[in-house]
């Protein structure tokens, strides 16, 4: 019974092996040209988020300026919107100092 199970399962891993393809993995490039992509992905990042922070301080100042327009609500949009600056700056600066990294080990 054993043996009848230890062939089976040899023959299966056999078989599983002799099935598989084995293909270079796409991230085998140069070091150098992987740094640069993660410092452009985490550049672009920034970017991004950078231009989130400005839409949000634009919003903030919108609430701030006409916050009767907004009624009891005003207080709470101001309080996420300055969440959200803070949250988003740190991401900038985060990102940024990952780039920096990478560009350093290039």
């Amino acid at each position: 019974m054993k043996t009848k199970l230890l062939i089976t399962l040899l023959l299966m891993t056999g078989l599983l092996a002799a099935c598989s393809e084995i293909k270079p993995h796409s991230m085998d490039l140069d070091l150098a040209v992987q740094h640069e992509a993660l410092v452009k992905h985490y550049e672009e990042t920034a970017k991004d988020m950078q231009a989130k922070v400005q839409e949000h301080k634009t919003l903030l100042s919108q609430y701030q300026a006409k916050s009767y327009l907004y009624g009891k609500q005003a207080e709470g949009f101001k309080e996420h919107c300055q969440a959200l600056i803070n949250a988003y700056e740190k991401a900038v600066e985060e990102n940024l100092n990952m780039a920096n990294l990478h560009r350093q080990k290039e």
